[in-house]
C-alpha cells in the first residue's frame, strides 16, 4: 500500500475469542500474487480477498483471489464493487460443497500493523460485504529472515473494532463531560494455526519436492553456464531489457515452459542415477569387484524391473501393441461421444412424440366437436320438418 508508517493497532488485545485456521491453498495464491506482482515490477497496492467458514468462534480461510484496484474519488484505493460482487459470486457457485463466504481481505503492510492506507477498502468490505471482516497483512520485510531461522510465518491476522480517539493503558476511553465520542476503527491481533487436509498435504509434498528439484538443477545449470560466460554483466542487462518487452501472457508462458524444462532434466538426472547404479552393479558381478563398487540391493532392482514393466508400450519392438491400445482407447472415446448423441437423439424424438400426441388430441377434438355440430344441425332440420308436416 502506500508509504504510511501511522499504525491503526488497538492498545488493547482481543477479546472476542475469534480463532483462524489458514489453508496452505491461501498462503500459496498469496505468495503467488506478491511474487508475479515484483517480477513484473506492476505498481499499485496488492490486495485479494478472502473465503471460507465461520462455525461459532472459529473461522476457516480456505480460498483467496486477487483484485482488481482502482482509484476513488479521492485518490484513494477502492475495490470497483460490480466486478467484486460479481467475482464473490462465481466463488461461491464454485465452491457450494461446503459453502463459502467472504470473510475478509489482505494486503502487504509493515510489521507495525495496518496503516490509513488500508481502511478505505476496508471500510468498503464492512459496509457492503461483511461487518465482521477480518484483515491479513503480510509482511515482505520479514520474509528473509522467517526463511533463513525457520521462524513464524511473514504475516498477522487483525480484527476491527470501533475505539475512541483516547485510550488510557487499562482499556477504557478518556470522554470529556458533554462532549461527544468520536469512534475510530483499530485493529486487533486474532491468534491463527495453519490447518491441513490430506488432499493439500499431498498437493504442498509435491509442491515443496518440485520446487527443491527445480532449484537444485536451476543452481548447478548457472553455475555451468557461468564458467563458459565471458561478460555476464552484459547478458544479465540483456536479458532484463528482453523481459521488459514481454506481456504478462508470455512471462507466464516462460514460467510454465521453464517448470517443464526443469522437470524434463529432473528426469534426465534421475534415469542418469539408475544407469549408474545398474552400470555399478553389472562391474562388480563381472568380477571386478572392489572397495568403491555398489552393494547389490534387490528392493532397487524391483523398483527399476516395475519401472521398466510400465514403459513396454514405448518401445520400439512394442509399437504394433501401442498402436493397439491407442486405437482402442480412440474407439472407446467415440463411442461414448456416439451413445450421447444417441440419447440425445431418443430425448428430442420423444419430445416430438409428445407434441405429436398433442396435436393429435387437438384435432381429435375438433372433428369431434364438429361432427357433433353437424349431427345436431340435422337433428334440427329433421324436427323442423316434422312440424312443417304436422302443419
Amino acid at each position: 500500500m502506500a508509504d504510511q508508517t501511522d499504525s491503526l493497532l488497538s492498545q488493547k488485545s482481543s477479546d472476542s475469542g475469534l480463532h483462524l485456521q489458514l489453508h496452505p491453498l491461501v498462503l500459496l495464491t498469496i505468495s503467488d500474487h506478491i511474487t508475479r506482482h515484483a517480477a513484473r515490477s506492476q505498481q499499485g497496492p496488492i490486495i485479494g480477498a478472502l473465503l471460507g467458514q465461520q462455525d461459532g468462534r472459529v473461522i476457516t480461510v480456505e480460498h483467496a483471489f486477487e483484485c482488481v484496484v482502482i482509484e476513488g474519488p479521492n485518490g484513494e484505493a477502492q475495490l470497483p464493487n460490480d466486478w467484486f460482487v460479481d467475482r464473490v459470486k462465481q466463488f461461491k457457485d464454485v465452491h457450494k460443497v461446503p459453502a463459502l463466504d467472504l470473510i475478509g481481505w489482505w494486503s502487504t503492510a509493515p510489521p507495525s500493523g495496518p496503516t490509513t492506507a488500508h481502511l478505505p477498502i476496508h471500510r468498503q468490505i464492512l459496509q457492503s460485504h461483511n461487518e465482521s471482516a477480518v484483515f491479513l497483512a503480510f509482511h515482505p520485510s520479514q520474509v528473509q529472515a522467517a526463511s533463513s531461522n525457520g521462524g513464524k510465518l511473514p504475516l498477522t491476522v487483525y480484527e476491527s473494532v470501533y475505539e475512541g480517539e483516547s485510550v488510557t493503558e487499562s482499556g477504557k476511553a478518556m470522554q470529556v463531560d458533554g462532549e461527544e465520542q468520536s469512534l475510530n476503527i483499530r485493529f486487533r491481533d486474532l491468534p491463527y494455526t495453519v490447518e491441513t487436509g490430506e488432499a493439500e498435504m499431498i498437493g504442498i509434498d509435491t509442491v515443496a519436492r518440485t520446487a527443491r528439484n527445480a532449484a537444485a538443477i536451476e543452481s548447478s545449470t548457472t553455475t555451468t553456464s557461468s564458467t563458459s560466460q565471458t561478460d555476464p554483466k552484459k547478458r544479465k542487462e540483456k536479458s532484463t531489457n528482453n523481459n521488459d518487452l514481454l506481456s504478462p501472457e508470455e512471462e507466464e508462458l516462460i514460467a510454465s515452459l521453464n517448470t517443464r524444462l526443469n522437470a524434463i532434466r529432473t528426469l534426465e538426472s534421475r534415469i542418469s542415477l539408475i544407469k549408474s547404479y545398474v552400470s555399478s552393479i553389472s562391474s562388480s558381478s563381472s568380477g571386478n569387484q572392489d572397495s568403491s563398487s555398489t552393494c547389490l540391493n534387490h528392493a532397487f532392482l524391483r523398483d527399476i524391473n516395475s519401472l521398466l514393466s510400465n514403459l513396454s508400450l514405448l518401445t520400439p519392438h512394442e509399437q504394433s501393441v501401442f498402436s493397439a491400445e491407442a486405437l482402442a482407447q480412440n474407439n472407446d472415446v467415440n463411442l461414448v461421444a456416439l451413445l450421447g448423441q444417441l440419447s440425445h437423439s431418443v430425448n428430442g424424438m420423444r419430445e416430438v412424440g409428445k407434441r405429436t400426441a398433442i396435436v393429435n388430441n387437438a384435432r381429435r377434438t375438433a372433428s369431434a366437436r364438429k361432427s357433433h355440430m353437424s349431427m345436431q344441425g340435422r337433428y334440427d332440420d329433421d324436427l323442423m320438418s316434422r312440424d312443417g308436416v304436422t302443419g
